[in-house]
């Protein structure tokens, strides 16, 4: 074995280097992505593998919660509920097709759902008001709740109901806007006020990640705030670490005499 005293370490660097140059990229969002959001919106995002977790500064204020409540009303239903078959029915026709009919019988068969499910997964801006249509939640709240479903009742089916939601919700709107538009996304429930254009909602699941907006606007804002933020980037990269940079002894014996 070559003395350490007489070992050029310029190869040992060229090794660590590639090593470092081997390791693969990883793009995921910053706070830059969300420092041109209009006001009008917020928006959070959380990557569910690295735990990272980001958003607008107005995260999280207390918006009008429209039909994304729904998820927090489903879940009590299928966890705390009677168990009936109508309860589940009831359920998936208001994530699904946002049911509007559907949400307000178990809105009215549980009212103190809503409630119940911000304080079980500490949800501070979520309360319902005087039924779940007048209700308030953030987008912070509503991405909290989604990746607690995903890490710890990963078959529920709330989640199953956001991948198979319909093209046309049972009021007959369209439901295409918003963080249901970013390309990593497979599942989406919206939500709408009843003139439809003077606050929207979405939320999204991916395959690692759960992302949130609400608009003071309309769905044609929302998309272009959430794809001005967000758009062409990838939202669910697997985190990989980086190859172990060989030590000393272990290079000498690689490239030992």
């Amino acid at each position: 074995m070559p003395s350490l005293r007489h070992l050029s370490l310029a190869p040992l660097a060229a090794v660590a280097c590639a090593f470092a140059a081997a390791a693969p990229a990883s793009a995921l969002p910053g706070p830059e992505n969300f420092a041109d959001v209009p006001a009008r919106t917020s928006i959070s995002f959380s990557h569910s593998p690295s735990g990272l977790r980001l958003g607008t500064a107005n995260e999280n204020d207390a918006r009008p919660g429209l039909s994304t409540v729904k998820l927090y009303l489903a879940d009590y239903a299928l966890r705390h509920g009677d168990g009936s078959a109508g309860d589940r029915d009831l359920a998936a026709r208001m994530i699904q097709s946002s049911d509007d009919g559907a949400a307000s019988a178990l809105d009215s068969k549980y009212p103190n759902a809503i409630d119940a499910t911000a304080g079980e997964f500490g949800l501070p801006s979520t309360s319902r008001g005087g039924f779940w249509g007048s209700s308030y939640t953030s987008t912070a709240d509503t991405v909290r709740f989604l990746e607690a479903k995903k890490r710890t009742d990963p078959a529920s089916p709330i989640l199953g109901w956001m991948n198979s939601s319909s093209p046309v919700a049972t009021d007959g709107t369209q439901q295409d806007w918003g963080t249901g538009e970013l390309v990593d996304v497979t599942g989406t429930k919206w939500g709408w006020a009843d003139d439809a254009s003077s606050v929207v909602a979405s939320a999204s699941i991916g395959d690692g990640f759960s992302i949130a907006a609400n608009t003071y606007g309309s769905a044609a804002a929302q998309t272009d705030d959430v794809l001005g933020a967000l758009g062409g980037i990838d939202l669910s990269p697997e985190i990989t670490a980086p190859p172990a940079v060989p030590t000393l002894e272990q290079f000498l014996e690689m490239f030992g005499p």
